[in-house]
């Protein structure tokens, strides 16, 4: 019998954990027992876009582990919050160790990566690796997906948040995020929804939205997060994602990593949903290439 999207989100909730820092709770999908890979994820989606990459990890042999950020998911949405990428970045700072991450495999996709970036610059030192999925570098000159531009207004952000329910997201989750949803229960695609709305309707989500980093600074510090490396990095690409398009921001960064290759896979913007299995033996042989080198 298939399951409800409210027991969807609560065997969810069962395979993980809640920890709290600061006073804020978030939570963690924590699977394996090998080296730990961080999975950071973006909007609008949280820790469960990775409950296939973080099980495939550990299966091969590796610690997956994926936490909500604040205001998304199955995290706290606190009025007080920094909702920027700076207090993200912040946030999982503090995560890693409540979460006991000396050193620790990093994959980052979408609001995550300019997350991620400001993370590994800090914490060059206990990088293992870095993994990036469809994200974006040049934060300073960054324009939103037009499906995703609504959100940044006051007052058009809110009714298209009104808007966005199971049936419209349904539609554009089979359309645009993922290239075959077939396979994926109804549930599971509903149940996006019901954790970017639970508790204060997405008004956090909005937060974040209206609040993307694009200083000079902060580009900056992206980039010494992907240049002159002691980690070994490697970029991952739905290369049929039509909102962050391979031709633009995954060439922004090839040439930011300098580097000669990218894994592209015929998968769109939430390319974990369909080809975590491809993703997580990436990790997996990067993670072995650099264990060889040391």
């Amino acid at each position: 019998m298939a399951l409800t999207v409210d027991e969807v989100i609560k065997k969810h909730q069962e395979s993980g954990y809640f920890f709290d820092l600061d006073g804020v709770q978030s939570f963690a999908l924590d699977f394996g027992s090998g080296e730990p890979v961080l999975c950071l994820h973006g909007v609008p989606t949280s820790s469960f876009l990775y409950r296939k990459v973080v099980r495939e990890l550990a299966d091969q042999g590796m610690r997956g582990i994926a936490i909500d950020l604040p205001g998304l998911g199955l995290a706290d949405r606190p009025e007080s919050f920094d909702y920027s990428f700076p207090g993200f970045a912040k946030f999982c700072n503090k995560a890693i160790d409540a979460l006991n991450l000396p050193k620790f495999h990093l994959v980052v996709h979408d609001i995550g990566g300019p997350i991620g970036f400001a993370l590994a610059a800090q914490l060059k030192g206990r990088i293992l690796s870095l993994t990036i999925l469809n994200t974006w570098i040049e934060v300073d000159t960054f324009t939103k997906p037009l499906p995703m531009q609504p959100f940044e207004k006051s007052v058009l952000g809110e009714a298209q948040l009104h808007l966005l329910t199971r049936t419209t997201w349904h539609l554009g989750f089979s359309t645009l995020a993922v290239a075959d949803s077939k396979d994926i229960p109804t549930p599971e695609i509903h149940a996006y929804v019901d954790l970017l709305k639970r508790q204060d309707g997405g008004k956090a989500f909005l937060k974040i939205m209206r609040n993307f980093e694009k200083s000079r600074a902060y580009k900056e510090k992206c980039y010494r997060a992907v240049q002159n490396t002691p980690y070994p990095v490697q970029i991952i690409w739905g290369k049929e994602d039509a909102g962050l398009t391979y031709d633009r921001y995954g060439k922004e960064i090839k040439m930011a990593t300098q580097l000669n290759h990218a894994h592209q896979l015929s998968a769109k913007h939430l390319l974990q949903e369909d080809k975590w299995k491809e993703i997580a033996s990436l990790i997996v042989l990067l993670a072995e290439k650099n264990q060889l080198k040391n």
